[in-house]
């Protein structure tokens, strides 16, 4: 149920959820985030193994207080994962490709079919569904030429629904990282 500002009335337990409306339809949910949970965000974004005592140091806390605040963050989905950082070049990946993906028909039968096969092709490290020219963004990472075109030649036979693809070659790596602003944490 939706509170007159908008809001959804949080059952209890239950992360407050934020409506905006828009042409496109999207739905955000705003866990409710102090200072102190966004000051332990800032310190996971950046090291993930740091012990709870640690950070507990550095923001005022117990480190049992800390665990707390992380469980919650987990369970409210804020934090989504926590997974080593691998350098695709030291892992026998050094090529990476961002491939920009245009489909026949934008039916949800056949967008379910590609969304299914690029969650489950590993070599596929990002995608996103996107506006504009194209229909998907994807990074993907290939041990050589060889292997990427192998990789694009599943993409097309295994996806009818795909009508072209374009790829630009990524020549350097000028950032890499996955670390949200958090306002407020400092």
């Amino acid at each position: 149920m939706l509170e007159s500002g908008g809001a959804a009335s949080p059952q209890p337990g239950e992360p407050r959820r934020i409506f905006f409306p828009s042409r496109v339809g999207f739905a955000l949910m705003a866990s409710e985030l102090d200072k102190v949970d966004r000051r332990i965000l800032g310190i996971l974004q950046k090291d993930a193994r740091r012990p709870a005592e640690l950070i507990g140091a550095e923001v005022g806390l117990s480190a049992s207080a800390v665990q707390r605040r992380i469980v919650r963050m987990r369970e409210d989905g804020v934090i989504l994962a926590e997974v080593a950082v691998v350098d695709p070049k030291r892992a026998g990946r050094p090529l990476t490709m961002i491939v920009d993906v245009e489909v026949e028909r934008e039916r949800p039968e056949l967008l379910a079919s590609l969304k299914q096969w690029i969650g489950a092709e590993p070599c596929v490290q990002e995608a996103w569904y996107v506006t504009g020219a194209g229909d998907y963004v994807l990074i993907v990472v290939a041990r050589d030429v060889d292997d990427f075109e192998a990789l694009m030649q599943r993409l097309v036979a295994d996806n009818a629904n795909v009508r072209r693809f374009q790829t630009r070659v990524a020549l350097s790596t000028l950032k890499r990282g996955m670390q949200v602003p958090l306002d407020g944490a400092g």
